[in-house]
């Protein structure tokens, strides 16, 4: 229910700040003019979006009619027909940018997502996310990180305790940060954020759920997840990238976050293209 509210309001948002008060380029065509437009991918990818863009036309003309030939999760190959739309070409040409916009930023975190969790294939632990995101469109891209085969951290600051540097800073120990998460919100999830093996050994003293290991060298990796072993997982985030994450993958961690799934991405080329008089 969450994610369809989420839906139903990225689309208003995105057609108030793009239509307004209407679209006068529309105008240009007949009213009774129908057309056919076909949406077509420039690379692979792995797709993403869809129930997006059948809200966006269900918003703007519900009488537009949608035939899809992927799914989200399918991988795209360049030039694949993606989908057709059939209707008032006013009303196709109103969505086009709104559906391309969240197709191609959609499609590009689940591409991304889908090649650092094909890197760590065979390693028992999980891909996930974090709360680096566009602003309004969180579960849009957390969404679309499942569809590309990685997991959701916590959705936000309500659902479980990540305590980090900030936090035992003001609480002023690691200790005192956990005994209060207990006491004030009992049976969340606790997280810790360490940056060294003493904080880390801290945690495990205040029992927490999982210890966050923030820019650990390979060796001290290693070591934390030798000394976590039974007693809590462990989360290896912070400058992984290309050139770490099948190394940390090895080193025996639970999970790997990272915040460039979400942040660093680069826009899927898509195209749709109109044919009039169908």
């Amino acid at each position: 229910m969450a994610l369809q509210i989420a839906i139903a309001t990225n689309v208003s948002a995105a057609l108030t700040e793009d239509v307004a008060s209407g679209d006068i380029n529309a105008l240009l065509i007949p009213e009774s003019q129908t057309a056919l437009a076909k949406i077509i991918t420039r690379e692979d990818a792995v797709l993403c979006g869809t129930p997006w863009v059948t809200e966006t036309f269900r918003q703007i003309d519900p009488s537009v009619e949608l035939r899809w030939y992927f799914n989200d999760g399918d991988i795209l190959k360049a030039n694949d027909l993606i989908l057709e739309i059939k209707g008032p070409a006013r009303s196709l040409l109103t969505g086009e940018r709104t559906v391309l916009n969240f197709l191609q930023l959609m499609s590009a975190v689940a591409t991304r997502t889908r090649y650092f969790v094909s890197k760590i294939s065979g390693n028992p632990l999980e891909l996930i996310d974090t709360r680096k995101t566009i602003p309004g469109l969180r579960l849009a891209q957390k969404y679309a990180v499942t569809c590309g085969g990685g997991k959701n951290h916590r959705m936000g600051l309500y659902d479980a305790f990540l305590i980090k540097e900030n936090h035992i800073v003001a609480c002023g120990s690691i200790g005192k940060a956990v005994a209060a998460a207990r006491t004030l919100v009992p049976n969340k999830l606790i997280e810790v954020e360490t940056e060294t093996l003493e904080e880390l050994q801290q945690a495990l003293h205040s029992g927490v759920d999982i210890i966050m290991l923030d820019n650990f060298s390979l060796e001290d990796t290693r070591k934390a997840v030798k000394l976590s072993r039974g007693k809590a997982k462990i989360e290896a985030s912070g400058g992984i990238n290309d050139d770490t994450l099948i190394d940390i993958a090895q080193a025996g961690v639970d999970y790997v976050s990272m915040g460039t799934l979400t942040k660093d991405i680069k826009a899927v080329d898509l195209s749709m293209r109109l044919y009039m008089n169908v």
